[in-house]
């Protein structure tokens, strides 16, 4: 499906040829794991693609989004824990 072409630069690039994929409306290329670490993308990577001529590039472009099970994991009581307004109760609150 696939080839994997090593090439010996400083830093160790991957490139792989593919076929494109009807994928509903659209048209896709599966990235494989292999190039997809060598750019250091993971799911849920915001990317830019580009088109010039034949060309298409794929340009990671931010963090990936966290999901809510990765937010909760990484929440610390002892420093986020505890009342956020600790005033007394006002308006409603005070009924």
């Amino acid at each position: 499906m696939y080839k994997l072409v090593y090439t010996s630069e400083i830093n160790m690039s991957k490139s792989a040829t593919l076929t494109v994929q009807q994928w509903g409306n659209s048209l896709a290329v599966r990235i494989p794991a292999a190039v997809a670490r060598s750019a250091r993308f993971r799911v849920g990577q915001p990317v830019e693609v580009s088109a010039q001529d034949s060309n298409v590039l794929v340009k990671a472009i931010g963090e990936p989004k966290l999901t809510l099970a990765q937010k909760l994991a990484a929440f610390d009581p002892a420093l986020h824990g505890g009342e956020v307004m600790a005033t007394r109760p006002i308006g409603y609150e005070a009924l």
